[in-house]
Formats: structure tokens, C-alpha cells, sequence
């Protein structure tokens, strides 16, 4: 029997990277899954149709994640759709890098808004279906730098501590529930994003891993999955870095 048979996952974010690689695998292990971008275009489109050839219901929603009705709204379709929710993996994020002494009150807002505040608005929309469930698992797409923090990304790294908290802290306020939340710490992971790097820079964060490679949005999915899935039945509040030993 696969992994995730007969489970509906919803994930965030999930047309492109991490979140479609973990939607793919969710597919793969028999997972009806539902996913959200901040539009369906080409790219939501071709992901859709990727995850329907693994033989399961897929449902691709247009929604802003930082919206707080958006969420909601969100989930009541994936509700109506599939009569349950058994996942969700808060993935959708962005980036705005810059030094604490030059970033603008918008880069702050911005990020905090789509990496943590969707979380926490996914998280508010999926718990009574949860509870009501007596049963569920909650994944937050976290990084090693909301762990050990990052110069040049204050905003980003906040974000993701935050996650972080907010995990563990629905870990305690649903575990008598069965509801599960955890985190997962991607280190270097070689996505759209960190493919278009210098070599050079590359190399330099290669050098400092253990196992001397980027992980890969499979790595992060193999993970994802584990959390997911009755494996992981006593597992909660949990933080799980996958960085190739960068973290240690």
C-alpha cells in the first residue's frame, strides 16, 4: 500500500520548486492533492496536469496566500471537493534580501506577510476541519537560517523562525487532537532560484557542506512525505534540517 493512500494533502505555493516536488511525491504515494498559487498560469497548469498522471485527484487554486479570506476560502474548496483534509504544507514564501540598515518597511512587510502570515492563515483555516477530524499533519516549510539566522536576510530569517514557533506551538495546542505539526530546515537547495548563482558562490556553499552537494526539492519531499504519513504517527513539534550536515 502506498504511503499516503487515500489522504488529501493541500500545499502552498506548490506550481513550481519545493512545493511541486512535494505535491508530485504526494501524488505518487496516492495523495488527492490540492495546491495554490498566487495565480494558475502555464506553469499551474502543466503542474496540474504532471500530478494527475499519477492517477489522483488534483484541485489547483488561485489564491494569495497572505490574504486571510483568500486562505479560508481556499480551503473551504478543498473541504468541498475531497470531503476531508488530511495535510497541509504551508510552503508558499518569496524573498526580499537586503542589510537591516537599508531595508525598507515594505521589504519587512512583504515577507513576514507571504512566508509567516500565510501560515498562520492556513493553519487558522484547516484546524477545525482538523480537530473535527481528530487527525491531521501540519508541515511549515522553514530554513537553517530561521534557526541560526543569515546577514542580509533579517526579514526572511524572522519569517522563517516564526514558522517555526508556530509549529511547535500548534504541536501543543492540538496534539491532544491528533493533530501533528513540524517544521522542516531546508539548507542549499538547487531550485530555479539558486540554479541561476554563480558557480563560484556555488561552490563556496558546497564547500561548506558535510556531504559536499545542494540538496535537491526531492530531498526536501522525501522528508515532507515521512511527515505526512503514519511513519511519523509520533512525531510532533519537530524540527527536521535537511542541509547535507551544513547545520549541526
Amino acid at each position: 500500500m502506498k504511503l499516503l493512500e487515500g489522504k488529501v494533502a493541500l500545499i502552498t505555493g506548490a506550481a513550481r520548486g519545493i512545493g511541486k516536488a512535494i505535491a508530485i511525491k504526494y501524488a505518487q504515494e496516492g495523495a488527492n492533492i490540492a495546491f495554490t498559487d498566487l495565480v494558475i498560469d502555464e506553469n499551474g497548469e502543466n503542474t496540474k496536469k504532471e500530478i494527475e498522471s499519477y492517477g489522483v485527484k488534483v484541485l489547483a487554486i488561485a489564491s494569495n496566500a497572505a490574504s486571510f479570506e483568500e486562505a479560508h476560502n481556499a480551503v473551504e474548496q478543498v473541504v468541498k471537493e475531497f470531503g476531508k483534509l488530511d495535510i497541509l504544507v504551508n510552503n508558499a514564501g518569496i524573498t526580499k534580501d537586503g542589510l537591516m540598515m537599508r531595508m525598507s518597511e515594505a521589504q519587512w512587510d512583504a515577507v513576514i506577510a507571504v512566508n509567516l502570515k500565510s501560515a498562520f492563515n492556513f493553519v487558522h483555516a484547516v484546524t477545525p476541519v482538523m480537530v473535527r477530524q481528530r487527525g491531521g499533519s501540519i508541515i511549515n516549510m522553514s530554513s537553517v537560517v530561521g534557526v541560526h539566522g543569515n546577514a542580509g536576510q533579517c526579514n526572511y530569517s524572522a519569517s522563517k523562525a516564526g514558522m517555526i514557533g508556530l509549529a511547535k506551538s500548534i504541536a501543543q495546542e492540538l496534539g491532544s487532537r491528533g493533530v501533528r505539526a513540524n517544521a522542516i530546515a531546508p539548507g542549499f537547495i538547487i531550485t530555479e532560484m539558486t540554479a541561476q548563482l554563480p558557480d563560484e558562490v556555488k561552490k563556496e556553499w558546497a564547500s561548506k557542506i558535510p556531504l559536499r552537494r545542494g540538496g535537491t526539492p526531492e530531498d526536501i519531499a522525501n522528508v515532507a512525505t515521512f511527515l505526512a504519513s503514519d511513519l511519523s504517527s509520533y512525531v510532533t513539534g519537530q524540527v527536521i534540517s535537511v542541509c547535507g550536515g551544513m547545520q549541526m
